[in-house]
C-alpha cells in the first residue's frame, strides 16, 4: 500500500478539525470534555465504527472506545491513542482564537493534541475511502485526563493496550518532526503548609504564615533540581483575606527524571521534607506517578518500519526519549511495542501561541494510514 496515493488535503482537514478546537475541554470540567467526547463520538460512528462510551468517574469526563469492524477482531490490534482534554480553560478562546495564516493555525488544544487525533481518525477514514482493509484490527481510545497525569484512566489505558499488539499515540511530533520512542519518569506531588491565623494588621506577630512556609519550601524543591532530577511548583493556592495571616496553603509540583532509579530518589527528598520550625507545619503527599518507558526491540522496530514509511514518503523521523510524559508511558513500560509522538508538527503547546503546521496534517496522517495499513 502507498499511502502517497491517498488524496489527503490539508486544508479540508484544518475545517474539520476547527469545530474539535472551538469545542473547548479542559480537564477540570467535565460536561465541557463530555462535550468533545460526543463530538468525536459521532465522526467515529460516521466513520464506520462501534462506539462504547466508558463512564468518568473521580470527577472526569468520560472516554470513548472505538472499534471497526474486521475479520480478525478478536485479535490482538493496533490501539491508537489519545486524549481529548486540555490545559486550557473556559474562555481561551477570546485570547487564543481558531485562525491560520498561511501554514500556521492557532487554537487552544490544536497541537496538544486534538490536531493529531484528528488526523488519525482521518488516515482510518481514507483506508476505508480507498478499500484498503487493514492487516490488524484497530482500535480508537480517547481519554479524557491525560493532561493531569491519567489518575482516572490510567487502570482502563492498560487494560485496553495489552490486549493490543502495538499502540501509536498521536501526541505532536518533536521539534526536528521527531517520534518518540521512550519518555522520562514523572511525579507528581500535593503539598500542604499549616501555620497560625492572626490579623494582620492588628496582632501580625502572633500569627504564622502558611504562605511564607510555602514560599520557603518552594525554594528548597526547586533547588534539589540536579542534571538526573528536575522539580518544579506549578500551583500554589493559599489566603483568602489579605487582613488575614495566613492559616492554610496548598501546591503542587512536579518531578522528572531519565531513569526510574533517579526518580525513585527523588521521590524519597520530596516525602522526606519537614516543616521550616515548630510553630508551622508541611506535609507532603504522592500524587499520580508515570513509570519510566525505555525503548526495547519491539518498539525500535515499529520505529524502524514507521521510518521506512517517512522516508517514502519523501522525509524522515528520527527516534528520541522524551520528558513530557503521556500515556505511551504506561504501555511502553507494559513492554508492548509504542510510538509515541505521531502526531502534527507545531510548537509553544500550553500557550496563548499553540499552533499547528498545517501541512503536517496530511503528510503525518499519511504516514498514521500508512502505519495501520502495513502493521501485522
Amino acid at each position: 500500500m502507498d499511502p502517497n496515493a491517498l488524496p489527503f488535503d490539508a486544508d479540508t482537514m484544518l475545517e474539520g478539525l476547527r469545530s474539535w478546537v472551538e469545542c473547548e475541554s479542559p480537564t477540570f470540567d467535565a460536561a465541557a470534555v463530555n462535550r468533545m467526547m460526543d463530538l468525536a463520538s459521532r465522526e467515529l460512528v460516521i466513520a464506520g465504527a462501534r462506539i462504547e462510551r466508558v463512564a468518568g468517574r473521580m470527577g472526569f469526563g468520560d472516554c470513548v472506545r472505538a472499534t471497526f469492524p474486521h475479520r480478525k477482531a478478536n485479535e490482538p490490534g493496533i490501539l491508537v491513542m489519545g486524549h481529548l482534554d486540555t490545559v486550557h480553560p473556559i474562555g481561551t478562546l477570546k485570547d487564543l482564537p481558531f485562525r491560520r495564516e498561511g501554514n500556521k493555525a492557532w487554537g487552544p488544544g490544536i497541537q496538544d493534541m486534538k490536531g493529531g487525533n484528528y488526523l488519525s481518525l482521518e488516515a482510518i477514514r481514507q483506508l476505508a475511502r480507498a478499500g484498503i482493509q487493514t492487516n490488524l484490527p484497530v482500535t480508537v481510545l480517547f481519554t479524557s485526563d491525560e493532561e493531569v497525569g491519567s489518575p482516572s484512566t490510567r487502570d482502563l489505558i492498560e487494560a485496553e493496550a495489552a490486549r493490543h499488539r502495538y499502540v501509536l499515540v498521536p501526541e505532536p511530533a518533536r521539534p526536528d518532526g521527531g517520534v518518540v520512542t521512550g519518555r522520562y519518569a514523572i511525579a507528581r506531588f500535593n503539598l500542604e503548609s499549616t501555620g497560625r491565623p492572626s490579623h494582620a494588621g492588628a496582632r501580625l506577630s502572633e500569627g504564622r504564615s502558611a504562605i511564607k512556609e510555602m514560599a520557603r519550601k518552594l525554594i528548597e524543591i526547586e533547588d534539589m533540581t540536579t542534571e538526573d532530577c528536575t522539580f518544579s511548583v506549578g500551583v500554589i493556592q493559599g489566603g483568602q483575606w489579605v487582613n488575614c495571616v495566613t492559616t492554610t496553603c496548598r501546591g503542587e509540583a512536579l518531578s522528572m527524571a531519565k531513569r526510574q532509579d533517579d526518580l525513585d530518589r527523588g521521590v524519597e527528598r520530596m516525602l522526606a521534607l519537614r516543616a521550616s520550625g515548630n510553630d508551622v507545619q508541611f506535609k507532603v503527599t504522592r500524587g499520580v506517578t508515570r513509570p519510566v518507558w525505555e525503548p526495547d526491540g519491539r518498539t525500535m522496530a515499529l520505529y524502524d518500519h514507521a521510518r521506512g514509511l517517512a522516508r517514502s514518503l519523501g522525509y524522515d523521523i528520527s527516534s528520541q526519549s522524551s520528558g513530557g510524559g503521556s500515556d505511551g508511558n504506561f504501555t511502553g513500560a507494559m513492554g508492548i511495542a509504542t510510538l509515541d509522538g505521531l502526531g502534527v508538527a507545531g510548537a509553544n503547546a500550553h500557550t496563548l501561541d499553540e499552533h499547528i503546521m498545517v501541512d503536517s496534517l496530511a503528510y503525518r496522517g499519511k504516514l498514521m494510514a500508512g502505519l495501520l495499513a502495513t502493521l501485522e
